[in-house]
Parts: structure tokens; C-alpha cells; sequence
């Protein structure tokens, strides 16, 4: 027995990739962080992402309705294409979740830190930062059931103020009136909406989380299929709507744009021109739990595989036991929430948005390798298998297409520092991995065998 408590439903599998996902925390940042480089064209950007993940999720859904595992894509790839390839899809994702994790802790102590000073109150950043960490590690150590529904219901609330305020921005027309300029390539060319769409993937990115909790879930082989299918189109909906009012909301001229991409806090800065401090306020108070929302998923989803892993003997072996009353891989946790710490402590000159852009990005160059590998997983899986003819094939192809060019436009041209720097980083990480794989080969052989043990 792994410990792991099979307690959840459909809807709280779902709650896990939308926290992670954050939808609130997403468009009270990440436009504004694709519109310094897209301009006027960030709904465009929302768009192409929408459909990418639509595309690449196909896959994920064809494995979860086959496989229910912990380990997510570290089961899937290592089904499909090897147990080494597992390890590696596993650990890249690991990167993902403990950089998300990081990220949006820093988010929570910006949003904070803006939402007191609707108050008139100042505090660093750092002080919000950490105790939202201890917060959520603390919720994901008790109860995986308790974390999902608290982050459905944190969700929920600050979804639903920040459609009210889209209702009265569009309601007024916008900053000069409505227009679909936004969803056109603009001045910036299509190279630069690529760059930003990034953004637009670290919004969507984790969208795959429910898929981690395949041991814990009932009916998984049902439910996480349709969590996942459910997190994808209706927060990729909620992105085009928000992303859409935003750009409208600032305006389409170079001033509008230019207050667009430099406001720390777009969804505050729209609700004080249109509502007033109130409604501010409110609004930065629920992207301020929906950032901690998506620390507590991508925390609680980053245990998993390292739990996983752990299981295997690839590390560790008491990273893969889980605790004897909660049935949380604490151990596991202890692990990710602790880098999460100090990577805040080390970046704590830096402001807050660079702290999240910056590691945000630098998990969504590593969330993208580990989703193209995955396309090609199932590719030649479902193909031997006799799973997948015709027609099926050309889905995971145009999702492969279009995560390669998406990886290419954060390549070249190459992006200043330190963004330039981050695809190197991941390669690192890559190649240390590489290296744990070479140097445990009967774990990697113990791996293939527990797939056929686990049903996989």
C-alpha cells in the first residue's frame, strides 16, 4: 500500500487544475506581462494558446483514460516510450511545479502587498510571501480533500468579482469603444505575439495537475479525463473574455497599451478607473488568494511525482511513503516547499513581478518540452496499441507544430536578460537528470516493472 487515500470526485480533480491554473491570479498579471511584448494583440496571444492546449490536452485525456498514477506524465511518457523517458518527463514537470510554486508565492505577496495599499498600508512583499507558504504547506500536509475545496471555493469567489467588473467595463465600451482589433497581429508582428504567448501558457500551464491525483481520485479513469477536458475550455474561455476587456479597458493607443503593459496589477488598476477603490481592492484581495490557490496546487501536484519517484527508488526511497494518518506524501512536500522558500529568499532584491515572471517563465520553457514529449509518447503508444487511427494522429501533430514553434519564439530572436538565459537553465536541469538515470539503471528497470505491476 502507498498510503495515498482514493477520496476524491470529479470536481475536485477538476479544482486542482484550475488552483493551479489560477485564473484570477493569471489575468492579474499575465496580460499585462504579454502586452509589453504583443501590444495591443494580447487576446491574440490568449487565442493561440487556447488552441495549443486544446490540442496537446488531447493526449493527456487518451492517458488518463487508461492509466491512473501519481506520477502524471512521469507514468505516461515512461508507458510510452520507456521507463528513462518517464524518469525525465517526470523531473522536467518537477521543475515546472516546484518553480510554479515559487512563483506564486511571490505573486501572493505582490497582490498583497497592492491590495493593502488600497489601505494605505505597506509591507514587503516577503512577509506575505512566506506566510502564505506556511499556509498552504500546512493544507496540503492534512488533507488533499481539504486543499481541493479549498481552493474551489477561493476560486470561485474571485472569478466571480472579477466578471462583474468585466460586465461594467464592456457595459461602458471600454476605454474609446469596442472593437476585434485586439484579436489581430497589430504592430508588433507575429513573432512578438508568439514570445508572448508564453504568458499566455503560464496562465494555462498546470492544466494537466488533476491527472497527479489519479491514485486519489474515484472512477479516475472517468473523472480526471473530464476534470482536465473541464479545466481546459472553461478557464481558456474566462482568459479570452478577461484578456479581451482588459485591452479594451486601457485602450487601444500607444498610451493605453503603454499604461497596459507597465501596471503591476491590471484587474486593480481597471476596477479603481471604472468602479473605484472599493471594488480595487476586492479585486486584489481574490487574485491574492488565487495566486495562493495555485501555490497549493502546483505544491500538492509537485509532491506527487516526487512521491513517485521516490516509490521507485529514483532518490530517496522515504520520499515515496506517505503519512500514516493524513495519507499526504509529507516527505515529498517537505522537499518542494523548501526550494520554494529559497528560491524567494535568494531573489528577494528583485521585485515581486520579476520574481514571478522570471520563474513562471522558466517552468513553462520546461512544462512545454515535457508536453511535446508527451505528444510523441501517445503518438507512438495509441499507434501500436491500435488505439488511435485516421484523423487522431493529426491532433497530436498540430499540437507538436505549434509547442516547437512556441519554444522557438522564446529562442530566437533571443530575448534580453535574463530571459535568455532560462532555456540554458532547463537544459541543466535536463542534463542532471540525464546523468540520475544513467546512474540508476536497476531503478529505471524496477520502474518498467512497476508499470506492469500498476496495470500500465
Amino acid at each position: 500500500m502507498n498510503g495515498l487515500k482514493r477520496e476524491l470526485g470529479i470536481w475536485e480533480a477538476a479544482a486542482l487544475s484550475i488552483a493551479i491554473m489560477a485564473p484570477t491570479a493569471a489575468m492579474a498579471l499575465n496580460g499585462s506581462l504579454a502586452a509589453s511584448i504583443a501590444g495591443t494583440a494580447v487576446p491574440l496571444a490568449f487565442l493561440g494558446a487556447l488552441v495549443t492546449i486544446a490540442l496537446v490536452s488531447y493526449s493527456f485525456i487518451e492517458f488518463s483514460r487508461t492509466y491512473a498514477h501519481a506520477g502524471s506524465v512521469y507514468a505516461f511518457n515512461g508507458r510510452g516510450l520507456g521507463s528513462r523517458y518517464g524518469f525525465l518527463s517526470g523531473w522536467a514537470l518537477l521543475l515546472t511545479y516546484i518553480a510554479f510554486t515559487g512563483a506564486s508565492m511571490a505573486e501572493v505577496g505582490l497582490f498583497f502587498q497592492t491590495f493593502l495599499g488600497f489601505l494605505n498600508v505597506h509591507v514587503p512583499w516577503i512577509f506575505p510571501a512566506f506566510a502564505a507558504g506556511a499556509g498552504l504547506w500546512y493544507l496540503s500536509f492534512r488533507d488533499v480533500r481539504l486543499s481541493a475545496r479549498v481552493t474551489m471555493v477561493f476560486e470561485g469567489i474571485s472569478i466571480i468579482l472579477i466578471l462583474i467588473l468585466t460586465a461594467i467595463i464592456l457595459a461602458h465600451g471600454g476605454a474609446h469603444g469596442l472593437s476585434l482589433k485586439p484579436f489581430t497581429v497589430g504592430k508588433a508582428g507575429i513573432s512578438a505575439v508568439g514570445l508572448a504567448s508564453v504568458f499566455a501558457f503560464l496562465s494555462f500551464a498546470g492544466f494537466e495537475g488533476a491527472a497527479t491525483l489519479g491514485e486519489e481520485t474515484a472512477s479516475p479513469t472517468r473523472s480526471i479525463p473530464r476534470a482536465i477536458a473541464m479545466a481546459v475550455f472553461l478557464t481558456g474561455a474566462f482568459y479570452l473574455l478577461v484578456s479581451y476587456t482588459q485591452s479594451e479597458g486601457f485602450g487601444l493607443s500607444a498610451k493605453g497599451v503603454a499604461a497596459f503593459a507597465g501596471s503591476t496589477a491590471p484587474l486593480g488598476t481597471l476596477a479603481q478607473t471604472f468602479v473605484g477603490s472599493a471594488m480595487a481592492a476586492m479585486i486584489m484581495f481574490g487574485a491574492t488568494i488565487s495566486a495562493f490557490s495555485s501555490a497549493l496546487g502546483t505544491a500538492t501536484a509537485g509532491s506527487r511525482i516526487l512521491f513517485a519517484m521516490g516509490r521507485d527508488e529514483f532518490g530517496p526511497k522515504t520520499l515515496g511513503e506517505a503519512h500514516s494518518r493524513y495519507g499526504s506524501p509529507h516527505r515529498a512536500l517537505a522537499v518542494v516547499m523548501v526550494v520554494a522558500f529559497v528560491l524567494n529568499l535568494l531573489l528577494l532584491a528583485q521585485s515581486p513581478a520579476n520574481v514571478f515572471g522570471w520563474l513562471g517563465t522558466l517552468g513553462v520553457l520546461s512544462l512545454l518540452l515535457v508536453y511535446l514529449v508527451t505528444q510523441i509518447a501517445a503518438i507512438r503508444l495509441f499507434a501500436k496499441t491500435g488505439r488511435w487511427r485516421g484523423w487522431k494522429f493529426a491532433i497530436p501533430v498540430l499540437a507538436i507544430l505549434l509547442l516547437a514553434y512556441t519554444l522557438w519564439s522564446n529562442v530566437f530572436p533571443v530575448p534580453s536578460a535574463p530571459y535568455n538565459y532560462f532555456p540554458y537553465v532547463v537544459l541543466v536541469w535536463i542534463a542532471v537528470g540525464i546523468v540520475i538515470v544513467l546512474r540508476s539503471p536497476k531503478a529505471a528497470a524496477r520502474l518498467g516493472e512497476s508499470f506492469i505491476d500498476q496495470g500500465l
